[in-house]
């Protein structure tokens, strides 16, 4: 049955619409894929899919004349009487001669950087001719995987929707999208997606935008996250040397250059491959460019590949872009990917300007029922046929969808996944109706993923329920979920409980609202600047418990939303009850004489004196964080906000303490932020966080309630960029109840220093300088300076990161190296 649906697939497809139609092979009868057909003096144009078949769209009957153009062949112009469609016209291209000239070889200097010289005095012209356009736009991505395995990190992987078989391998990701787009350089876009599928899924919203696929080598640099150099960018003889391997005449009588483009330096972030120069207007015809993956410090990928065409159009004399390729390669750990992303632009509309208010914060939006789209609707319309393997893949998801998402079926998943067994009170036991939406989970008496160790509870562990409902989530985008936690302390022999209860109104400007209470330990520091694994190993093996806790009992709500798509707003409200604690173990895995420090961070050799007296106050707060210039992408199931990164970030807090047992902890505190990433370009990024706050009435006030600042001691690092942190500063040094400004810059150069050192280069690391400094009444100010190495690691596991660090203060100077390894945030 489903090989007679795909025969009539492939028939329907084949015998249908206003179509020129055929199979594109060279001298030998292999296939060509990425061969360009347009329509002369039009941007009517597709591409030839990987068996070398094209369709190509054609308004009306009669004389045609219809333009092959592929690199490295002979371009084929053709003319065509047309009486009916579909029109089949298979066709074979013979491999291009390309002619250097005696002149060009004996001239003393390089021929392709003439070439290359005149294109970059050119490109601001020949840019310009493209900066303002409507088209139309077809878009389609794959994404495959080989030797998938079972299980990972012991968890079971499955089918995943039957996308695998049983060896690992088949098609995880298969996508296409049409819409009409608007753009302005440089990045001003309005795309209305008239159509979208995704194999496998049934409400087939893609995420294929034309906003990813926007990459201009008339740029200096594109963004591949980080800054690839483009050849013809104003400083690309820094990074490049040419090859002129030839020209050849295309089908308008225009000499191209053919220009191998090689690296300088292996570990700088550039391209390897061909540049294609018409000459006299000195435009890019064509491009085949090879990005590999640790010169985008993406050590996962093992080569990029990206090939763009241009069609000439002798009406308006503009060379514009109609097709664009970008496949890749990655593995990790022996499991292999590769993927393809094929563009097509069509009938293009340039325009010398746009009139005001036609591009809006709205980057992207849906037509109606443009996921509802039928199979002839695509075939009429979809400019790249699809492979045999396409169109299977779309068969066979979208039957495993509809069975996989029967009541039926999802019952006898449930009721094998059900079963109660009889070690479950002790490992866990999870519950779910699929076709209800759904579940409950409990954690069992031995999770030992949350087993930790601090010298007040010593040993302690957590359980809890989890149940929650998204019945309504694909259409609105609700969500409810209830949530115990209890942690028993082996110590101090104390459990204590937690509970929480959360739900998400809507998916267009997120309203949540939770609702929470219980008895838990806290940090002094809200912000845990010592992570529970990082305790233990500091406790158990250095006899170091930098972690300070005390008891806090208390019930509270928060509230926030979405105001707009700049503004974020959340309110708080929450009783508190705070009890200090003293430690209560000396355990240790080593013999030593040191004692363990009191939990009182103010007086670390006193055991017997708490840092606070116990009592009670109610704290309401607001936080607002602004981001200027979002833009944002209206979907059915949701709007997403883009982020703005050319403005900065700014946050502002007010928290105000009353209700309490005593007027002295009453207080208010005023905060505000500004982070900011300031883009250099090839050379990096600058990072920025400054933070400033003062308190009103805080003379008297609890240590609890001290601004607390994030300090390091253990040397080790756990997050990407050390932003939020002092990596010397011991913890609760410089807390204060007055007023405090601090101010974090890290420069991460993106290897553009690294690159250019011998034998460092070949680390392909990147150097990351940092400052750091915290100013507060009546203290000298802290300050830090750091130069350190990122991006280091074993292969392609890249999690490591070594800073060398100088602190002053006071007249004391201290020096450190703090070893960061980014994965401990995961598994935290």
């Amino acid at each position: 049955m489903k090989n007679s649906y795909l025969l009539l697939s492939l028939l329907v497809s084949f015998f249908s619409f206003a179509q020129i139609r055929g199979t594109i092979t060279d001298n030998k009868g292999i296939p060509l894929s990425l061969v360009t057909i347009l329509e002369e003096n039009t941007y009517n144009g597709t591409s030839s899919n990987e068996q070398g078949n094209y369709e190509l769209n054609i308004k009306k009957t009669g004389k045609h004349t219809i333009v092959f153009q592929y690199l490295g062949f002979k371009t084929q112009k053709i003319n065509l009487t047309i009486d009916n469609f579909p029109f089949i016209q298979n066709i074979k291209l013979a491999e291009e001669n390309l002619s250097l000239s005696e002149v060009l070889i004996n001239s003393k200097d390089n021929p392709a950087n003439a070439v290359i010289r005149q294109a970059i005095a050119s490109k601001k012209e020949n840019s310009e001719k493209t900066a303002r356009f409507k088209a139309d736009f077809y878009s389609r991505g794959i994404f495959k995987v080989k030797d998938l395995p079972k299980k990972i990190l012991g968890q079971k992987v499955g089918d995943l929707n039957g996308a695998v078989d049983s060896t690992g391998t088949g098609i995880i990701y298969l996508s296409e999208t049409v819409s009409k787009i608007i753009f302005e350089k440089p990045d001003n876009l309005k795309e209305r997606i008239i159509a979208s599928k995704v194999s496998g899924d049934n409400k087939g919203f893609s995420y294929n935008t034309a906003r990813s696929t926007i990459y201009d080598f008339y740029d200096n640099t594109l963004d591949f996250d980080s800054k690839i150099i483009s050849p013809i960018a104003d400083n690309a003889f820094n990074y490049y040397k040419y090859k002129l391997e030839g020209t050849f005449q295309d089908e308008n009588n225009l000499m191209i250059n053919k220009i191998k483009v090689i690296a300088k330096r292996d570990a700088e972030p550039v391209f390897e491959g061909y540049i294609y120069i018409v000459e006299d207007s000195w435009a890019i015809y064509a491009l085949d460019l090879d990005i590999k993956g640790y010169r985008m410090h993406q050590e996962f990928v093992d080569v990029m590949k990206l090939r763009q065409n241009f069609s000439y159009n002798k009406n308006n004399k503009i060379w514009a872009k109609n097709t664009q390729s970008l496949e890749f390669t990655a593995g990790i750990f022996g499991i292999k990917f590769n993927g393809k992303f094929s563009y097509v632009y069509s009938n293009y509309e340039f325009e010398k300007a746009f009139v005001k208010k036609t591009f809006t914060n709205e980057i992207v939006s849906f037509e109606d029922n443009s996921n509802k789209k039928d199979t002839f609707f695509w075939n009429k319309i979809r400019p790249i046929p699809l492979t045999i393997e396409e169109n299977t893949d779309y068969i066979k998801k979208d039957s495993v969808h509809t069975v996989r998402n029967s009541k039926t079926y999802l019952d006898s998943i449930d009721k094998k996944g059900n079963k109660f067994k009889i070690f479950s009170p002790i490992t866990g036991y999870h519950w779910k109706n699929s076709s209800q939406k759904k579940s409950f989970n409990y954690d069992g008496l031995l999770n030992l993923s949350s087993l930790s160790f601090n010298t007040l509870q010593g040993w302690n562990l957590d359980s809890g329920f989890s149940f929650r409902d998204w019945a309504a989530e694909e259409e609105k985008g609700k969500t409810t979920s209830i949530s115990t936690k209890f942690n028993y302390g082996f110590s101090d022999d104390r459990l204590r409980a937690t509970a929480d209860y959360y739900h998400r109104f809507n998916n267009q400007n997120y309203a949540t609202l939770t609702v929470f209470g219980g008895s838990k330990v806290n940090q002094f520091n809200p912000e845990e600047p010592i992570t529970s694994f990082i305790n233990t190993v500091s406790t158990l093996f250095f006899k170091d418990n930098y972690m300070k806790l005390y008891n806090k009992e208390f019930a509270g709500a928060t509230y926030g939303q979405d105001v707009g798509n700049n503004f974020y707003f959340k309110g708080t409200l929450e009783y508190q009850q705070r009890k200090p604690l003293f430690n209560t173990t000396d355990y240790t895995f080593i013999k030593s004489d040191d004692i363990y420090s009191s939990n009182n961070p103010l007086l670390p050799e006193e055991n017997l004196i708490p840092a606070f007296e116990q009592h009670h106050l109610t704290k309401a707060a607001v936080f607002a964080k602004i981001n200027f210039g979002n833009k944002y992408i209206s979907r059915p199931d949701g709007k997403l906000n883009i982020r703005n990164y050319d403005y900065p970030t700014l946050t502002f807090g007010y928290e105000n303490a009353f209700a309490s047992n005593e007027s002295k902890y009453e207080y208010q505190l005023i905060t505000g932020q500004v982070r900011y990433d300031f883009d250099a370009g090839n050379k990096g990024t600058l990072g920025i966080n400054l933070k400033a706050g003062t308190f009103i009435h805080g003379d008297n006030i609890s240590f609890v309630d001290y601004k607390h600042f994030n300090g390091n001691r253990t040397h080790m690092g756990t997050s990407a960029r050390y932003l939020n942190v002092f990596n010397l500063m011991p913890y609760y040094s410089n807390s204060t109840n007055k007023s405090y400004f601090e101010a974090h810059l890290e420069h991460n150069d993106k290897g553009y220093i690294m690159n250019k050192i011998p034998l460092l280069n070949k680390l392909n690391s990147t150097l990351v300088l940092g400052f750091h400094s915290l100013a507060v009444p009546d203290r000298k100010p802290y300050t830090e300076f750091t130069v350190g190495l990122d991006n280091l690691g074993f292969g392609k596991l890249k999690v490591f990161r070594l800073d060398y660090v100088h602190s002053l203060q006071n007249g004391i100077q201290e020096n450190g190296v703090v070893f960061g390894l980014k994965i401990l945030n995961v598994l935290e």
